[in-house]
């Protein structure tokens, strides 16, 4: 800005070019390691997943089992794949994976969680479309925790009037 604002009857003064150079913000660059993979964290519930994707044949290794050996239903392994399809960039990218916490439920949406985010982090074209689905979002719905005088988080003792 071409002078410091004093008082707000200054605001009248700034010119448009001011203003444009505030708006432009940096273009999205691409974040890879010295071995061409990016990493990204995902979670959902209790579980904390730690995902590496580089370019492959679309090979995916959770807890350095193959998926199909780690997580056996089949609903789960479709949860692992959304992300490439929506992507569209299937059989392209190998996965590691580590994962901990929760059940098989909860890993198998923090390692889509934490596939999405390394899949924009490697092409920052792809974020529109992962964006859109929703995939970038943390789902931050956790398990309520049990109150005192309470059966469980909400539900009573059975009542007796007797």
């Amino acid at each position: 800005m071409s002078e410091d604002i004093k008082s707000l009857s200054d605001l009248d003064t700034i010119s448009s070019e001011d203003v444009a150079a505030v708006e432009i913000t940096a273009p999205r660059v691409a974040i890879r390691d010295d071995l061409g993979r990016s990493y990204a964290t995902g979670k959902r519930k209790d579980a904390v997943a730690r995902v590496w994707i580089k370019p492959g044949s679309g090979k995916i290794v959770v807890n350095e089992k193959e998926m199909n050996g780690y997580f056996a239903r089949p609903v789960l392994q479709m949860i692992l794949r959304q992300p490439f399809q929506v992507a569209g960039v299937e059989d392209q990218f190998d996965v590691k994976a580590t994962v901990k916490g929760g059940g098989l439920s909860g890993q198998a949406g923090a390692v889509k969680h934490g596939i999405s985010k390394a899949l924009q982090l490697y092409d920052p074209s792809l974020r529109a479309a992962l964006k859109s689905a929703g995939f970038l979002t943390r789902d931050s719905r956790v398990v309520e925790r049990k109150k005192f005088g309470k059966r469980k988080a909400r539900r009573s003792f059975q009542f007796s009037k007797r």
